[in-house]
């Protein structure tokens, strides 16, 4: 059951990635649907650039990897952020179609390059980035071997620890900052902002581009560590994407509540495969016959089941979310909608 709790970390980590960056967006009033595509541009530009560094250099060294890697994924994922926000704060575009374009176009590009990338290398599963993967899995010397706290915990890349790090930055300085309370002031009143002095569309831009670029490393960590550096285009970084998007509304807008919510997500997602562990450790300790606890008994039927898990969650959720009534529980009033400053 350790690897259940393991999986269920680096799975959540990705999502995290993903709504911790949405969070800072729509703090600033800017709903971002396009997630999921802002997370292919970082999984691809991340693996493009290792893939080209490793290919022109007889011995890649780990850390250059990880700089090149972390600034293309970055940079990627904020250009996507900027293009939605060009369209959406300056040209005043619909944010939902904008966002979803995004997801499109996001998608689009990262599976035309991985294609080309998996015919460059030979063959899909044949990019070969073995010292980029290296640096983002070495865990922490000695650690992930001792007993079961250090096994679920302490024996993952750093990009899960930089996840948290991120979530709690994140916390402190929209609550403990004056820009951080100055941007959550544009999301609530843009209007009211601006009468203060505050620089609506600099706010902005610069809560929409930095959260894509914080959504991009979740597509970054998913390819280069999760898979361990290859390319598939399967569509699991769109469902993951959704899964971020969904999160946010799971957490609040809160982001350390997006910490257990991720990985709450993450547990859900791979429980299917330990079911029937958790079926004889409970008819055990229970002391039951093998004909109980039927439902534990897994077909293939009642694994698609299971696998329903996530999702069913993310839906009584946001169910039991939107018949809160408590204001810091609600969206910021103003998201999704277009600042006319001479309606001021």
């Amino acid at each position: 059951m350790i690897n259940l709790f393991v999986s269920a970390i680096v799975f959540g980590t990705v999502i995290l990635y993903g709504a911790l960056g949405e969070i800072l967006t729509e703090k600033a009033g800017n709903l971002n649907l396009g997630v999921p595509g802002i997370m292919y541009l970082g999984g691809i530009a991340g693996l493009a650039s290792a893939f080209a560094y490793e290919s022109a250099v007889a011995e890649p060294v780990g850390v250059v990897c990880l700089i090149i890697t972390f600034v293309a994924a970055f940079l990627a994922s904020a250009l996507g952020g900027l293009i939605y926000s060009f369209l959406t704060i300056t040209l005043r575009a619909n944010q939902n179609v904008t966002g979803l374009t995004l997801t499109i176009f996001g998608g689009g590009v990262a599976n035309f390059f991985g294609g080309a990338l998996n015919t460059l290398a030979g063959g899909v599963g044949q990019i070969s980035i073995a010292a980029t993967s290296a640096a983002y899995r070495t865990s922490i010397p000695g650690m992930g071997t001792g007993n079961w706290f250090c096994q679920i915990f302490l024996s993952h890349g750093f990009m899960v620890y930089l996840a948290l790090v991120l979530a709690i930055a994140l916390h402190v300085f929209l609550n403990k900052t004056r820009t951080g309370l100055n941007l959550r002031a544009v999301g609530e009143n843009p209007a009211t902002a601006d009468a203060a002095g505050i620089n609506v569309t600099k706010y902005k831009y610069f809560a929409t581009c930095i959260g894509a670029g914080i959504s991009g490393m979740g597509g970054l960590f998913y390819t280069v560590d999760y898979i361990k550096g290859t390319w598939a285009s399967e569509g699991t970084i769109e469902a993951l994407g959704w899964l971020a998007v969904a999160l946010v509304i799971f957490a609040s807008w809160k982001s350390l509540n997006a910490i257990w919510g991720a990985y709450l997500f993450g547990f859900l997602t791979w429980l299917y495969l330990y079911v029937p562990q958790l079926r004889t450790m409970l008819i055990g300790a229970l002391n039951l016959d093998q004909d109980a606890l039927q439902i534990l008994n897994l077909t293939r039927s009642s694994q698609e089941l299971f696998k329903m898990l996530p999702y069913l969650a993310t839906i009584l959720v946001l169910v039991v979310v939107s018949l809160r009534k408590k204001r810091e529980n609600q969206p910021p009033a103003h998201l999704g909608l277009h600042y006319f400053r001479e309606e001021r």
